[in-house]
């Protein structure tokens, strides 16, 4: 999780009941709900939400919306931290990255308007997260180039052996 965001507040739909929904409710899920979500996805196509988290005793309702939530991105699973006893601990709110075919990331840090303390720590949370990631068999050096830019804007190009070194 970036220590500061990313700018965008996430809407998340819990589909849970009993403790694991006062659970949600208090780690800010906006919309808690069981039977009566699954049926408003099914029946009104209803899509309303970023993020869907559930509880494994649910999945075989949310099973059923699979081929709704499935090409949208949205089923949950439990690779993803998405189907959790613990709703309080999903990982609705963290940042995910993934690699393209030649091995590129791009990921937001947060916007313009954070200044330049909020983002340093956004982008320092970030290059940690991906250096952790690194595999114990790769040698050599693990980043040879990182290059930040806004959104429409040049690229930065930023020194590969200070990165994450607090530079």
């Amino acid at each position: 999780v970036l220590p500061n965001g990313t700018g965008k507040s996430v809407r998340v739909l819990a589909i849970c009941k009993g403790d694991a929904a006062k659970d949600a409710e208090a780690a800010g899920a906006e919309i808690v709900g069981a039977e009566e979500m699954v049926q408003k996805i099914q029946s009104e196509n209803w899509m309303d939400f970023d993020v869907l988290i559930t509880t494994p005793d649910m999945m075989g309702l949310v099973g059923r919306l699979g081929k709704i939530l499935g090409p949208r991105g949205l089923m949950p699973n439990p690779k993803a931290g998405t189907v959790t006893r613990e709703i309080g601990n999903a990982k609705a709110g963290k940042i995910e990255y993934r690699l393209d075919k030649p091995n590129i990331i791009h990921c937001v840090i947060g916007k313009v308007s954070f200044g330049a303390q909020k983002l340093e720590e956004n982008f320092d949370a970030l290059i940690g997260a991906i250096i952790k990631a690194k595999p114990a068999a790769a040698k050599g050096q693990y980043i040879r180039s990182c290059v930040v830019a806004t959104t429409m804007g040049p690229g930065v190009k930023m020194n590969p052996n200070k990165v994450g070194a607090g530079a």
